[in-house]
């Protein structure tokens, strides 16, 4: 297997995460999930694309639950926290 196919192979495992930076996610506790970069176990590391979003507008819709909100490969997270989130990572991985 060449370098190519290897850095090919490892791309399509990446797990999407797009975390809200709203401010209500922030003050009921999406400040945390700023960290979830530095915070992946090892395992985890370079599996993930991490990505912030200034609202998700999740909250203004009373059925989409309680923030923080994130999203996870297109699957909205709700009450989202560090260890939630690496979960759902985790969850994903074992589908590719």
């Amino acid at each position: 297997m060449s370098k190519f196919n290897l850095y090919n192979t490892e791309m399509e495992k990446k797990v999407e995460v797009l975390v809200c930076y709203g401010t209500l996610c922030h003050l009921m506790g999406g400040s945390d999930l700023q960290l979830l970069g530095e915070l992946l176990p090892l395992d985890l590391q370079g599996k993930v694309d991490l990505k912030g979003a200034p609202c998700l507008n999740f909250c203004n819709e009373v059925d989409n639950g309680k923030p923080p909100f994130a999203v996870v490969n297109g699957r909205k997270i709700e009450q989202a926290t560090v260890k939630k989130l690496i979960q759902e990572i985790r969850v994903e991985l074992e589908k590719k």
